[in-house]
């Protein structure tokens, strides 16, 4: 894009970006909203020729992380992306901890409130592992297609970098958060978990390429507020380290 300077992996570092923090608080608050508020609740959708269809209410909201997480490594770089999801892991783990702990606090007497917090913000332990595990190995499978396919690519053609990241990268976070969440699980066939795997994994690409106009717009404005354009040459793609 014009206006732009091309950094590579080994000189990012050195640069000073204006909306990096924005993007980063984004990101990691969207992530536990949609943990939070939209985790808990199963809505439903009549569908034309197929009746009611229950869906988890986060799928809402929860894909704008894909976006933002798409965001940052294209406009960022690997790097910084890697940062974020260091960030977002702790984060969530500290969500199960800090609702571990308050749920079970003792409750006044005076308080009735306490079943319907438990429903609330209860945390099933292999749930937590499963999400924590699935999201943090999910995104950085994500942020690594998109970093090689923007050096392979020369930085044109973004829709299929943000396509291709997405159905990898959410097929690992499906493959690992449902078998390890749910298998054996009460109530759980084998069946079952395989059909709301694939489910998920699908409705998850869809908003990928939904989508996709808004990230072009939100990619696009930020490299030219900026200015510049990362590609992710000698770069150190270990995620076990958080600095940049």
């Amino acid at each position: 894009m014009s206006g732009e300077r091309a950094v590579t992996g080994r000189d990012v570092e050195r640069t000073t970006f204006r909306w990096f923090d924005f993007v980063m608080a984004a990101f990691v608050t969207i992530l536990l909203l949609s943990n939070v508020i939209g985790a808990g609740k199963v809505a439903v959708i009549d569908l034309p020729l197929v009746g009611q269809w229950p869906f988890g209410a986060g799928i809402l909201f929860f894909p704008l992380s894909y976006v933002i997480g798409d965001v940052l490594t294209e406009v960022y770089g690997y790097a910084r992306a890697r940062r974020v999801i260091w960030a977002g892991t702790a984060a969530v783990l500290f969500m199960a901890f800090m609702s571990y702990v308050v749920v079970a606090l003792p409750p006044a007497p005076s308080w009735t409130n306490q079943a319907a917090y438990e429903v609330i913000f209860g945390q099933v332990p292999r749930i937590v592992l499963a999400s924590v595990c699935a999201f943090w190995a999910g995104e950085f499978v994500n942020a690594y297609v998109m970093a090689r396919m923007k050096v392979w690519t020369g930085g044109r053609h973004l829709w299929s970098r943000t396509i291709g990241s997405t159905l990898v990268g959410q097929g690992v976070d499906s493959l690992i958060f449902y078998p390890l969440a749910f298998w054996g699980a009460q109530g759980w066939t084998t069946h079952l978990v395989v059909v709301v795997l694939f489910t998920q994994w699908a409705l998850k690409v869809g908003w990928e390429v939904l989508l996709t106009p808004v990230t072009y717009l939100i990619v696009g404005w930020l490299k030219r507020a900026e200015g510049v354009d990362v590609f992710d040459e000698g770069t150190d793609f270990t995620p076990f380290r958080a600095r940049v």
